[in-house]
Parts: structure tokens; C-alpha cells; sequence
């Protein structure tokens, strides 16, 4: 694996062939004829991507509604994508691993006969079927760290559905000294715009813990200024369980083994939907590319595709898979490339900014993956297609990639961020609501996805495959001549 310094543009080939064998483990390179990466990308039609999609959503239709790891649902989706590529002469390999399924059985607050809308806390302990009822009281809304000290809460919480702002300690503290006081239940409200979904950071006892918005907090506590004490219900229930899932891993047989270029997308959905954005998009375009780079010639490099498990439990398919591999095979993998939703209905656009000419990441980023981001805005720019940085955040699948230090990059169209007017003036869609109004909701089904995001998207993602997968060295950029 090389990771040098930048050049201007990745070198690419020109002409086709045709491939004709398969398996896991690639064999000593061979010959190679090079392909034109545009024509390869323009290979991906609108039709055969949706043709996978269809197969997902009715994958959710018979198996109640979700696709989430640990379920039927996703075992049967498993077998989709391994039976498509075994067709097309590809060995894979399922690679099971353990991990703790979690289900939201009930998110709901009733507060004076009012519905107002809650997020269950990851680890929140679970109300009685049909929750507790008992008063709402609110802490002190001026309070800079509200519920961060056992005495915030004086002896009037006890047996009351506590009130408070988020602040700046972790939930896990608010809700423990909540607890402690004798709240039955804690409702933290956002500081700042928009929905809270928060994390308890481990199993715990006590009074069950939810979010709601920084909007619907100020109504409550509008409420709450006019009545000291409100009537309320908290239902808020969760599961979780040991369960086994898998990976599923597929590699071309040609191409040289030590310069592995890979493609990954997490074929898991939540358990409250058929995740057909997210993530059966990001699943069938890599699909796609996949059985069409085993009708061409093969490539100088070899290219290895991922399916992982349970990503929305928390990144674990990806991670299991990076943290097992031996070192020497870490460094075999020149890049990694991430597609995680990439047909939002009101979409962006979005490349992964690796090299932070817009967004800062919080997270480093390896060497080379700046090259990785060029792939995709090089691509774009020759089409005259608009496209905007996305954040490097580490909130999908190439985490465990860059933590081992392997270059990254991918694409992203969009899930709660709210779009903005400049975005609708390059890409259309409607401002002020979310780029995916149907973010782990539902109504992630097959109308939630916009077909020309999806069509753009998987072309590039063929593009960017077939480049990479075809030059020498494809992360060695120090000719700058």
C-alpha cells in the first residue's frame, strides 16, 4: 500500500474486456485490459439498482416491516445479496458476530391530555406496559447545568416525572440523580434546535429517561409556568437481547492482492423500518457494482465489497471486521469507500471531506483520504454535476477503517439535517425540512427515495471503483507532473 503526497488527478484507463472466473481469496494477478471508468459507471442503470431495492422492501413486507440485524429480516436480506453475487461467480464469505440487539417497543409522553413527541434514551430503564402517570415538574429552566448535582432536585421530585434541560453533564448523571431523589421518570429537552436522542452510556436502574425537542421543552415549560405541576404519562420501553449476526464479504479473484480497493455499505435497518434509504440504497449500488465488475476485464487491483451487520446497534459489523484483521492485512487495503444513504428523497449531494475545506472533522483522518475524496469530486466536476462536502464525522462505517489508519472516503445524500436554501438552489428539494423526513422512521420504504440521487450516486460509485481498481498504484500521487 502506498500513501504519498497529492496529485492533481488520479490516472485512469480506457478500453474493456471481459471477466470470467471467481472467488474469495484473489489469485496472483493476472493480465489486465483497462476499463473506461465512465463507461463502466454508465453501466449502472436506474432499473438494476431499483431492481434491489424492490427485493429489500419485500424482504420488509414479509418480515414485519424491518430488516434490522438479528432479525429474519435481515437474514433474508443476507441471502439476497449473496445469492445475487454467487450468480454472478463470486465466493463469499459470512462472517458471523454477536452483539446486543436494542428495539423501541414504546416512545410516547401524554402531558394534560396533550401528545407531545419523545425520544427513548439508549440504556433507559423501561416503563410498565402502558407507562407511569404522575405529575410533570420542571427544574429551573435559567440553571447553566440542570440535573448535574444530587441537589438539583429537592424532596418535591419524588414521585414526579422530572423536567430539565440538556446542559453539559451526560445524561446518565441527570437521570441518576434523578432517580436517587424518587422521580419516576426523566424528560430531558434539546439545547438546540430539533429532536434529542441521547444515550445513558450503560445499563441502569431508576426512573426511565427520554428526549424531546428544544421546541416542544419551551412549550412545556410555557405550560408548566401557568400550572407548577401537570398531569402526565411516560411510556418509554425498550429491548434488548444477545443476538448473532454477519458480515457478508466478497473479493474479485483477479487483481493484485495487495492493493485491495474496497466498497462497503451496511445492509441493517432500524428496527422501526424497512430502511430502504437507509441503508438498502447505499447497499444496492454497491451491489450493482459489484456484478457489473464481474462482466469486464479484470482489474489491476483486486476490489473487495462489504455488507455489514448491525451499523445501526452502533458501527459493530465494520469494526468487528477491521479489528480482526491481522496487520499485515489492515495495510493490504489501499482505500475504503462508504455509501450510507445515497438516495435521500430531499437530498444533497454530499463527498466525504476528507481533506476539511469545509468542515473541520472530529475525528483523524488517514493520509490518502484526501486523494479518496478527489475520486468522487473529480468525477463530478467532469459532469458538471453540483456536489458539497459532507462532514468526516465518523458516524458510519469507515470509522473503523480510519482509526486503523486506512484511508477513506464516500458518498452521502442526506438524513435529519435540515436543507438549506443555497442547497435547494444547486440540487432542488424543499427548504427547512429534513433531507430525509423518513430517517429511521416507517416511511423508509421504497417512495422515500429519489431516483436521480440514486442513479447519480451509484454511477459514481461505479466510477470511483473502476478508477482506483485500474491504476498501478492508486494512492501513490507524489507525480505531480
Amino acid at each position: 500500500m502506498s500513501l504519498r503526497a497529492r496529485r492533481p488527478v488520479l490516472a485512469v484507463a480506457t478500453t474493456s474486456a471481459v471477466l470470467v472466473a471467481a472467488g474469495l481469496v484473489a489469485a496472483p494477478a493476472a493480465a489486465t485490459t483497462a476499463t473506461d471508468p465512465h463507461w463502466f459507471a454508465a453501466q449502472v442503470t436506474t432499473r438494476d439498482v431499483l431492481q434491489h431495492l424492490e427485493a429489500l422492501q419485500e424482504v420488509a413486507d414479509e418480515h414485519g416491516g424491518t430488516r434490522a440485524s438479528g432479525t429474519p429480516g435481515y437474514d433474508a436480506s443476507g441471502d439476497y445479496v449473496q445469492g445475487r453475487l454467487e450468480d454472478a461467480g463470486y465466493t463469499v464469505e459470512r462472517q458471523p458476530f454477536d452483539f446486543v440487539h436494542t428495539e423501541t417497543l414504546a416512545e410516547t409522553l401524554v402531558v394534560g391530555g396533550t401528545p407531545v413527541p419523545v425520544t427513548v434514551m439508549d440504556y433507559s430503564p423501561s416503563t410498565p406496559e402502558g407507562g407511569v402517570t404522575a405529575p410533570l415538574r420542571a427544574l429551573p429552566p435559567d440553571d447553566a447545568t440542570p440535573g448535574c448535582e444530587p441537589a438539583d432536585f429537592d424532596a418535591a421530585v419524588a414521585g414526579t416525572i422530572v423536567l430539565l434541560g440538556r446542559g453539559v453533564c451526560p445524561f446518565g448523571d441527570k437521570q441518576a440523580h434523578a432517580s436517587a431523589a424518587g422521580a419516576v421518570g426523566v424528560v430531558v429537552y434539546n439545547s438546540e434546535p430539533g429532536p434529542l436522542a441521547g444515550t445513558l452510556g450503560a445499563p441502569v436502574e431508576g426512573a426511565p429517561a427520554g428526549g424531546v425537542s428544544q421546541e416542544d421543552g419551551a412549550a412545556l415549560l410555557a405550560r408548566l409556568a401557568a400550572a407548577p405541576a401537570l398531569p402526565a404519562t411516560l411510556d418509554l420501553r425498550q429491548l434488548r437481547a444477545d443476538r448473532t449476526t454477519f458480515n457478508l464479504v466478497a473479493q474479485t479473484p483477479q487483481g493484485d492482492p495487495d492493493d485491495v480497493i474496497m466498497l462497503g455499505a451496511h445492509l441493517d435497518s432500524v428496527a422501526e423500518g424497512p430502511g430502504i434509504n437507509d441503508n438498502g440504497t447505499g447497499s444496492a449500488g454497491v451491489l450493482q457494482t459489484a456484478l457489473e465488475l464481474a462482466d469486464v476485464a479484470p482489474t489491476g487491483n483486486a476490489v473487495r465489497f462489504a455488507w455489514w451487520g448491525a451499523e445501526e446497534s452502533g458501527l459493530l459489523g465494520s469494526q468487528h471486521y477491521v479489528t480482526g484483521l491481522p496487520a499485515e492485512e489492515q495495510a493490504k487495503i489501499t482505500g475504503y469507500l462508504n455509501f450510507d444513504m445515497i438516495g435521500s428523497p430531499n437530498h444533497v449531494l454530499g463527498v466525504y471531506d476528507a481533506d476539511q475545506s469545509t468542515h473541520v472533522a472530529p475525528v483523524a483522518v488517514p493520509p490518502g483520504s484526501e486523494a479518496l475524496e478527489q475520486v468522487f469530486t473529480d468525477y463530478f466536476d467532469g459532469t458538471a454535476q453540483p456536489w458539497v462536502d459532507s462532514e468526516f464525522s465518523g458516524r458510519s462505517d469507515y470509522q473503523g477503517f480510519i482509526v486503523a489508519g486506512i484511508p477513506a472516503g464516500g458518498l452521502f445524500t442526506g438524513a435529519d439535517e435540515v436543507k438549506t436554501e443555497e442547497q435547494v438552489a444547486l440540487f432542488g428539494g424543499t427548504a427547512g425540512i429534513a433531507q430525509d423526513p423518513n430517517y429511521h422512521r416507517p416511511g423508509d420504504d421504497l417512495a422515500n427515495v429519489d431516483r436521480q440521487a440514486l442513479t447519480t450516486t451509484s454511477r459514481a460509485i461505479a466510477f470511483a471503483t473502476m478508477s482506483l481498481a485500474d491504476d498501478p498504484t492508486p494512492l501513490d500521487l507524489t507525480d505531480n507532473g
